[in-house]
């Protein structure tokens, strides 16, 4: 790492209305150098990476870019001065090859610099080992495939300065470890990388520096290396709050929810469809489903909440009774109850206030006569707001108006204040910061234990190893065998979810329990 400032701010604030965003944030960043972003949901972390990548602008202080005050209007200037982003949430077009992707990201005064784009796409992408075709269909590649797109994209425009926001989030353990080696790579190279993360592991494993923020504030800073996981987390929430170790297993033996042979096409074009699925969910018990995205977790979801009935009928049981032909409003009036992958636009509408969001899902006991029992809702709004800490200006707060990690608490508490005898929930702490996160887990194992069961679909391996009494894994719409948590291991499930359990799917789960 060498010594030079990149990047700096000098008492940085923004404001939005009610809230205090960031709040005279000074920070540097130096040539080559890996520097973790961590706090809370809610600290600040977007609104200040959006503010050097110009998607926002400071309302106080000053931006220094290589020693020079500079005013970062818009995404296109960041790019322009060597400041690339990748986001959470991927912005590909599925339709259109790697090439017509890039392509669309690129400023026309850069294409005309450029004789042979293709070739730059080839040359980069052996450079730094990214393994990206450019003539493949968007459609067709891994979540893993598509977050290399998204890095090479920016590395096109040569790059000082890449903002990764959750780049982990959605990989399995051997991606991750090629997204490092990619990093390090540049890095030894002299650019620069701005790391946002939950994953404290990984922090620690990658990172030369972390700040800290709350509240939106800076309010420490520590060498990664030199802490543990536990001790930043500390750092983080405070030293007492509550942190996810270990719950004891619960093993039941009566089955509430069972699918038999479940089999689907594809539900859209680039979709995995079902293959014979057959799961068992047992009273009170939590199974978790792990998987990388895009290999049937949409299905499965969508087949067992009911948003997709094209199912059999006698597919799907619930205590007893066939429901596969049962929509998703009939399934809840039965107890089920639904968390799912899309939490603004298919587990909150994002223009409506958390008390109508409220409404959504809990019409049965808030409506009465065809009339809204207002108090009754507004009440509840509260409740689950104060009950989850929501950081929000009120109820009244639209939901997009949420951080990521505060609206999937919203709507977990609201899916668990239902008291459902079956709660599905997809991807529970994606985005969410590790003091939610252990909030969440405990709510989980609360539920559980009070008799329900619950379906964990998951791509965090760590987290359904923490939650979970049994454990399988979904690969391109294949179900593993389900085994005790106990019994297996995060290597072997790692091997799973690539698929290695496809030749002896008829081996009894006893026998693979100590692989």
């Amino acid at each position: 790492m060498t010594n030079g400032h990149l990047l700096e701010l000098w008492n940085v604030s923004k404001f939005f209305p009610g809230v205090i965003a960031n709040n005279n944030v000074n920070m540097t960043l130096e040539k080559g150098e890996i520097l973790a972003l961590l706090g809370e949901n809610g600290a600040g972390k977007s609104t200040l990476v959006k503010m050097i990548y110009g998607v926002n602008r400071p309302d106080t202080g000053a931006i220094m870019w290589k020693n020079h005050e500079v005013d970062i209007r818009s995404p296109n200037q960041a790019r322009a001065m060597g400041i690339g982003m990748v986001f959470q949430h991927f912005s590909v077009f599925e339709t259109l090859t790697v090439l017509e992707n890039i392509e669309l990201g690129l400023d026309k005064e850069f294409l005309d610099t450029v004789d042979n784009l293709k070739q730059r796409v080839i040359e980069i992408s052996k450079k730094y080992d990214l393994h990206v075709e450019p003539d493949r269909y968007v459609h067709s590649l891994s979540i893993g495939e598509r977050q290399r797109l998204e890095i090479l994209r920016c590395l096109i425009q040569e790059v000082e300065l890449l903002i990764l926001d959750e780049p982990t989030s959605v990989l399995t353990p051997q991606e991750v470890a090629g997204l490092f080696r990619v990093l390090k790579k540049l890095t030894s190279e002299g650019c620069s990388i701005l790391f946002i993360s939950h994953k404290l592991k990984e922090v620690t494993a990658l990172c030369d520096r972390a700040i800290i923020l709350r509240g939106g504030e800076v309010s420490g800073e520590c060498i990664p290396a030199q802490e543990t996981p536990e001790t930043i987390a500390r750092m983080m929430v405070g030293s007492d709050a509550e942190l996810s170790e270990s719950y004891p297993k619960n093993l039941t033996e009566n089955i509430l929810f069972e699918t038999v042979d479940l089999t689907l096409p594809p539900a859209h074009p680039f979709g995995c469809g079902l293959n014979k699925v057959n799961l068992q969910l047992r009273s009170g018990e939590i199974l978790g489903v792990a998987g990388v995205a895009g290999n049937g977790q949409e299905d499965l979801l969508e087949a067992i909440s009911g948003e997709d009935c094209r199912a059999s009928k006698e597919s799907i049981t619930f205590a007893g009774k066939a429901i596969g032909h049962i929509n998703a409003g009939g399934r809840r009036k039965l107890g089920m109850a639904y968390v799912p992958t899309d939490r603004l636009g298919q587990g909150a509408v994002p223009e409506m206030s958390l008390t109508d969001n409220t409404l959504l899902t809990n019409s049965s006991s808030l409506v009465k006569n065809g009339f809204i029992l207002k108090n009754k809702l507004t009440q509840l709004a509260d409740k689950i707001i104060t009950a989850n800490k929501v950081k929000c200006r009120d109820r009244n707060a639209q939901a997009k108006s949420l951080s990521g990690g505060n609206l999937q608490k919203f709507i977990i508490g609201r899916e668990v204040d239902q008291n459902p005898t079956l709660l599905i929930c997809a991807h529970p702490t994606w985005g969410v910061d590790i003091g939610a996160a252990s909030a969440i887990h405990r709510q989980l194992v609360a539920l559980r234990d009070q008799g329900a069961s619950i379906l964990v679909v998951s791509e965090d391996i760590d987290e359904l190893f923490v939650i979970c009494d049994r454990i399988t894994a979904l690969y391109e719409g294949a179900l593993a065998p389900i085994v005790e948590t106990s019994k297996t291991n995060i290597e072997q499930i790692g091997q799973w979810i690539a698929g290695s359990f496809i030749d002896h799917t008829e081996v009894k789960p006893e026998e693979n329990s100590n692989a």
